[in-house]
Formats: C-alpha cells, structure tokens, sequence
C-alpha cells in the first residue's frame, strides 16, 4: 500500500463522515443558497470540527462564492479541500536543528502517549539518527517497562530510575548521558497524572527548567499528545497544558479508530498549534508526520471528486 493509501485507509471513517455526507447535500442542490450552507455547517460540526471553526470556514466559503461567482454546489468541494489545506499548514516538521534536540511530550493517561515515543523513536533510528529516550513518567505503573520495550524495538538507548524516583533528575540524567554518547534526539516520557494536577503541572514546569538550564540553546519541541476519539475535549485539554508550557505542536493519535477526525481543523484553527503527527494504525510505521495537503485530500478527495 502506497504512503497516501495508508493514510487514506487510516481516516477512513472521517473521509465517510464529511466527504460522503457533503456528496449528498451538493447532489441534492441545484444552485448555492443559505439553506445549502446550513447543510454544510451541520455536516462540519457533527463531524467534530467545533462550532467555532465551521461557522468560520462557511463564511469563508460565502467570500470565496462572491469572489469567484460560484453557481455549481461541486465547486464548493474543491474549495473547501483548498481551504481546510490552508487551515492545516505551517509548522508541521519537527526541528532537529541541534546536536542534541529535545523532544518533551505531553499527555494525560490513555491517549498513547508512550506509544507515540517508541513509534517516534524507531522511525528517527531507521533514519540514521542516535535516539535516547528518558523515563520520566516515574509514577505510572508499568510506564517504565512499556518505554523500554519501545527501545528495545527501536534499539535506541533509554535512562530510567526506578519507580516513583524524580522525573526531573531522570531527565537531568539523560541529558548528561545524550552529551557523553553524541545522541541527536533526546524525547522525554512524562507523567499523564499525579494526586493532583496542580502537582502535575508543577513537575512539567521543573523538568523543562532542567532542559532550558543543561542544554540552553536546543531545539526544543513540546509536543503534546492527544486522543482524536475523545473529539473536543481534546481541546480542553490542550488548554491546560497550554497555561504552564509553550506547547509547539500536537500528535494525534488512534485517527483510524474514529469518524471526529475532523477535530484536528479545530486544533489547528482554535488553539493555533501545528499538528505533528497523527497516528492511524497500530504497526510501528503508523504514526505520520503530518500533511496538510494529504490529510485534507484524504478526507475531501484529491479533486475533490463527488460520489454521485
């Protein structure tokens, strides 16, 4: 299966979602009114792509209507391809521009957060690159173990303390390790959830000081991780994270188990966070760097095709 099949195949049931349903309203239109647009905005929004978001991208559409003087409901298709393309770019590589970079990742419990390291780190180390991976999620039963059976298939390296020991000197201790064995990628495990979040929140803050004070001028990516199942929460949740870290980007995850793919426009769009990764399948190769020109035809179609 090619590299875009794959990911076609993956937001599947997104694509059956949005694009199927839109083919049925432009197939039952003859001309594009107001009435058309309600349809369209009630597709969007019960696809997961917020209120918010869809009331913006149906305004957008009018102007591009009056702009171009649409009349066939088809070209809309095209249109919104074009622009939900838009809405997704800028930001979406992952800078690795030092020796090393840190990778700190993010993400309450569930949403696939170790996963997406070891996935992360087999595909740098198949690219040639020297990975190390901190166990800093030190309060997790088991989150240990899980991480090390990622490098262990990755073949990477990983520094770990035993359980409940401080996230913040495991990190200091992989950094110092990172520099002694000339690594190029240091991703960073952490705690989804403590006694309370306040304490969480505190913890992050002091593993990223540790990170800015050993290696102050890294590439630093803070990336958090979220379950695209979980639809707008989501959002909620990247929120908080947002009021103590300067998160840089966003992995989705388990995008092939759901039909609200369409959350991701609205990550983009309300919290004006790039979207890294997204992940569409369980194999090791399953999460993508993101795309913006492939998720937008995936889910709309390359030319915008209608299914009549």
């Amino acid at each position: 299966m090619g590299f875009f099949e794959k990911i076609k195949q993956g937001l599947k049931k997104t694509r059956e979602n949005i694009s199927h349903k839109i083919d049925l309203v432009i197939n039952s239109f003859t001309k594009i009114d107001e009435e058309f647009f309600e349809e369209l905005e009630e597709i969007l929004i019960a696809s997961d792509i917020s209120f918010q978001t869809s009331q913006k991208i149906c305004e957008d559409l009018r102007s591009e209507v009056k702009k171009h003087g649409y009349k066939d409901p088809k070209d809309i298709k095209i249109a919104l391809r074009d622009m939900v393309e838009e809405i997704m770019s800028g930001n979406n590589d992952i800078s690795l521009s030092t020796k090393p970079s840190v990778i700190l990742v993010l993400g309450v419990n569930g949403v696939g957060k170790t996963t997406s390291i070891g996935k992360i780190a087999y595909d740098f180390e198949k690219s040639g690159k020297k990975v190390l991976l901190a166990a800093a999620d030190t309060f997790r039963a088991a989150a240990v173990e899980q991480l090390e059976i990622w490098a262990n298939r990755a073949n990477c390296a990983i520094v770990k303390q035993p359980e409940g020991s401080d996230p913040a000197a495991v990190v200091f201790d992989a950094i110092s390790s990172a520099k002694a064995k000339n690594i190029d990628v240091i991703i960073c495990d952490t705690a989804g959830r403590l006694h309370n979040k306040k304490n969480l929140m505190s913890e992050l803050e002091k593993i990223n000081r540790i990170i800015d004070r050993e290696l102050p001028n890294a590439s630093k990516e803070i990336l958090l991780v979220l379950d695209s199942t979980t639809g707008q929460n989501g959002i909620n949740q990247a929120l908080e994270f947002k009021k103590i870290l300067n998160l840089t980007g966003i992995i989705l995850t388990k995008l092939d188990g759901t039909a609200k793919g369409g959350v991701a426009v609205s990550i983009k769009q309300e919290l004006d966070l790039p979207i890294k990764y997204i992940g569409i399948g369980e194999g090791e190769e399953d999460l993508r760097p993101f795309n913006a020109r492939e998720f937008a035809n995936a889910i709309l179609g390359k030319d915008g095709d209608i299914n009549e």
